[in-house]
């Protein structure tokens, strides 16, 4: 891939993660749990680990919480905090997942891994800011509510990884 298209299809992707997280946040859902969300910005993510690498991947999730906090008016608040600390350690998690299993993991494994992983990261930061360990009360909650959005998330990338399998061949 030339640089050209490697920066093209960063773009792509970025463009694509930030219009889901800012449709997502517009999606009346009735929360369970403060905070829980469907992650449908994660699909990107979790495609980009899987087809593109890890390099590829952690950077398509900075810019994708970096821009959706620009379009949502939450750049540098505490909302913003907790997005990129999820958002980057739920796509290490994902890419070290994905390598250490070489396949023995499907798509929806490494999905739930990374939501696992995303909501501890949010909880530690959300700690570190607000200084108090008492909002990990809501882990065992989030934790819950990981495991049907992991699967659905990675449904969804899987699906989307198929699909452009077999628009190859």
């Amino acid at each position: 891939m030339t640089r050209s298209q490697s920066m093209a299809r960063t773009a792509l992707l970025v463009a694509l993660a930030s219009v889901l997280h800012v449709a997502e946040a517009l999606i009346p859902i009735p929360y369970v749990v403060p905070g829980a969300k469907l992650g449908l910005a994660n699909v990107v993510a979790l495609y980009a680990v899987i087809a593109l690498g890890f390099k590829f991947a952690i950077g398509v999730s900075f810019l994708r919480t970096l821009v959706g906090s620009l379009l949502s008016g939450t750049f540098l608040s505490t909302g913003y905090y907790l997005s990129v600390s999820g958002a980057l350690f739920s796509t290490i998690v994902m890419a070290l997942v994905w390598r250490a299993a070489k396949g023995k993991v499907s798509v929806v494994g490494v999905s739930v891994a990374g939501s696992f992983s995303h909501n501890l990261a949010q909880l530690i930061t959300a700690a570190f800011l607000l200084r108090t360990p008492g909002v990990f009360f809501y882990l065992p909650y989030l934790l819950a509510f990981a495991i049907p959005t992991g699967i659905f998330v990675g449904l969804l990338a899987g699906r989307v990884i198929w699909y452009q399998r077999i628009k190859k061949m």
